[in-house]
Protein backbone atom coordinates (compact mmCIF):
# COMPACT_ATOMS: atom_id res chain seq x y z
CA UNK A 1 0.00 0.00 0.00
CA UNK A 2 1.16 3.51 -0.72
CA UNK A 3 -0.09 6.66 0.94
CA UNK A 4 -0.99 9.64 -1.20
CA UNK A 5 -2.27 13.08 -0.31
CA UNK A 6 -5.85 11.90 -0.77
CA UNK A 7 -5.98 8.37 0.67
CA UNK A 8 -4.30 5.00 0.71
CA UNK A 9 -4.17 3.20 -2.62
CA UNK A 10 -4.08 -0.46 -3.37
CA UNK A 11 -0.83 -2.00 -4.61
CA UNK A 12 -0.25 -1.12 -8.23
CA UNK A 13 -2.13 2.16 -7.95
CA UNK A 14 -5.63 0.64 -8.09
CA UNK A 15 -8.74 1.94 -6.43
CA UNK A 16 -8.30 3.49 -3.00
CA UNK A 17 -8.26 0.98 -0.19
CA UNK A 18 -10.65 1.16 2.72
CA UNK A 19 -8.95 2.40 5.86
CA UNK A 20 -9.66 4.60 8.85
CA UNK A 21 -8.77 7.77 6.95
CA UNK A 22 -11.07 6.95 4.03
CA UNK A 23 -13.87 6.14 6.47
CA UNK A 24 -13.27 9.40 8.34
CA UNK A 25 -13.24 11.46 5.16
CA UNK A 26 -16.50 9.91 3.98
CA UNK A 27 -18.10 10.43 7.39
CA UNK A 28 -17.09 14.07 7.61
CA UNK A 29 -18.13 14.82 4.04
CA UNK A 30 -21.58 13.32 4.56
CA UNK A 31 -21.95 14.88 8.00
CA UNK A 32 -20.97 18.26 6.55
CA UNK A 33 -23.85 18.00 4.08
CA UNK A 34 -26.28 17.04 6.85
CA UNK A 35 -25.05 19.75 9.22
CA UNK A 36 -25.55 22.36 6.50
CA UNK A 37 -29.19 21.29 6.15
CA UNK A 38 -29.66 21.03 9.93
CA UNK A 39 -28.32 24.56 10.45
CA UNK A 40 -31.01 25.92 8.13
CA UNK A 41 -33.56 24.31 10.44
CA UNK A 42 -31.90 25.60 13.64
CA UNK A 43 -30.84 22.21 14.98
CA UNK A 44 -27.45 20.63 15.64
CA UNK A 45 -26.23 17.20 14.65
CA UNK A 46 -26.37 15.96 18.24
CA UNK A 47 -29.90 17.34 18.67
CA UNK A 48 -30.99 15.57 15.49
CA UNK A 49 -29.56 12.26 16.72
CA UNK A 50 -31.33 12.59 20.09
CA UNK A 51 -34.59 13.70 18.50
CA UNK A 52 -34.46 10.83 16.01
CA UNK A 53 -33.96 8.38 18.91
CA UNK A 54 -37.10 9.75 20.55
CA UNK A 55 -39.13 9.79 17.33
CA UNK A 56 -38.21 6.25 16.28
CA UNK A 57 -38.74 4.68 19.71
CA UNK A 58 -41.71 2.35 19.99
CA UNK A 59 -42.79 4.10 23.20
CA UNK A 60 -41.80 7.24 25.13
CA UNK A 61 -38.32 6.87 26.63
CA UNK A 62 -36.91 7.99 29.95
CA UNK A 63 -34.12 10.54 29.76
CA UNK A 64 -31.72 7.76 30.81
CA UNK A 65 -32.95 5.58 27.94
CA UNK A 66 -32.34 8.36 25.42
CA UNK A 67 -28.92 9.12 26.89
CA UNK A 68 -28.00 5.44 26.52
CA UNK A 69 -29.18 5.32 22.90
CA UNK A 70 -27.43 8.54 21.89
CA UNK A 71 -24.25 7.54 23.70
CA UNK A 72 -24.21 4.23 21.82
CA UNK A 73 -24.34 6.18 18.55
CA UNK A 74 -22.10 9.14 19.28
CA UNK A 75 -19.85 7.91 22.10
CA UNK A 76 -20.54 11.30 23.73
CA UNK A 77 -20.36 12.28 27.38
CA UNK A 78 -23.69 11.59 29.14
CA UNK A 79 -23.70 15.09 30.66
CA UNK A 80 -23.42 16.61 27.18
CA UNK A 81 -26.27 14.41 25.96
CA UNK A 82 -28.43 15.54 28.89
CA UNK A 83 -27.69 19.13 27.87
CA UNK A 84 -28.84 18.25 24.37
CA UNK A 85 -32.09 16.79 25.74
CA UNK A 86 -32.60 19.99 27.74
CA UNK A 87 -32.13 22.01 24.54
CA UNK A 88 -34.74 19.89 22.75
CA UNK A 89 -37.12 20.37 25.67
CA UNK A 90 -36.52 24.14 25.66
CA UNK A 91 -37.14 24.21 21.90
CA UNK A 92 -40.37 22.27 22.41
CA UNK A 93 -39.16 19.46 20.15
CA UNK A 94 -39.38 17.06 23.11
CA UNK A 95 -41.87 17.20 25.95
CA UNK A 96 -41.92 15.59 29.39
CA UNK A 97 -44.65 12.98 29.76
CA UNK A 98 -44.48 11.90 33.39
CA UNK A 99 -41.02 10.38 33.82
CA UNK A 100 -40.57 9.97 30.09
CA UNK A 101 -39.76 12.13 27.12
CA UNK A 102 -41.58 12.05 23.82
CA UNK A 103 -41.21 13.94 20.59
CA UNK A 104 -43.68 16.71 19.95
CA UNK A 105 -45.49 17.21 16.66
CA UNK A 106 -43.01 20.03 15.99
CA UNK A 107 -40.12 17.63 16.57
CA UNK A 108 -41.60 15.06 14.20
CA UNK A 109 -42.29 17.73 11.58
CA UNK A 110 -38.73 19.03 11.85
CA UNK A 111 -37.25 15.57 11.26
CA UNK A 112 -39.64 15.04 8.33
CA UNK A 113 -38.57 18.37 6.81
CA UNK A 114 -34.89 17.54 7.22
CA UNK A 115 -35.50 14.10 5.70
CA UNK A 116 -37.33 15.60 2.73
CA UNK A 117 -34.53 18.08 2.14
CA UNK A 118 -31.72 15.53 2.45
CA UNK A 119 -33.41 12.76 0.42
CA UNK A 120 -32.47 14.11 -3.03
CA UNK A 121 -28.95 14.90 -1.84
CA UNK A 122 -28.57 11.38 -0.48
CA UNK A 123 -29.87 9.98 -3.74
CA UNK A 124 -27.17 11.89 -5.64
CA UNK A 125 -24.46 10.75 -3.20
CA UNK A 126 -25.47 7.06 -3.09
CA UNK A 127 -26.98 6.75 -6.56
CA UNK A 128 -25.24 4.57 -9.10
CA UNK A 129 -23.19 2.62 -6.58
CA UNK A 130 -23.63 -1.06 -7.46
CA UNK A 131 -25.67 -3.07 -4.94
CA UNK A 132 -22.85 -5.58 -4.46
CA UNK A 133 -20.45 -2.75 -3.56
CA UNK A 134 -22.94 -1.36 -1.03
CA UNK A 135 -23.42 -4.83 0.45
CA UNK A 136 -19.65 -5.34 0.78
CA UNK A 137 -19.18 -1.89 2.30
CA UNK A 138 -22.01 -2.58 4.73
CA UNK A 139 -20.40 -5.80 5.87
CA UNK A 140 -17.02 -4.14 6.35
CA UNK A 141 -18.47 -1.14 8.19
CA UNK A 142 -20.45 -3.41 10.51
CA UNK A 143 -17.28 -5.36 11.31
CA UNK A 144 -15.26 -2.18 11.89
CA UNK A 145 -18.00 -0.79 14.16
CA UNK A 146 -18.14 -3.99 16.22
CA UNK A 147 -14.36 -4.13 16.59
CA UNK A 148 -14.07 -0.43 17.46
CA UNK A 149 -16.85 -0.78 20.05
CA UNK A 150 -14.98 -3.74 21.58
CA UNK A 151 -11.75 -1.74 21.73
CA UNK A 152 -13.51 1.28 23.23
CA UNK A 153 -15.14 -0.92 25.87
CA UNK A 154 -11.73 -2.33 26.78
CA UNK A 155 -10.24 1.17 27.04
CA UNK A 156 -13.08 2.61 29.13
CA UNK A 157 -14.13 -0.47 31.10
Amino acid sequence: MTTTASTTTAPGGGAPGADARALGLAHHAARGVLEHVLARHGITFRQQIALRAAVTADAPQTPDDLVTQVRASLKADPADIRTTLDELLAGQLLVTDGTQLRATDSGRELLAAVGAETAPISARIWGGIPAEDLAAAGRVLTMVTERANTELAALTG
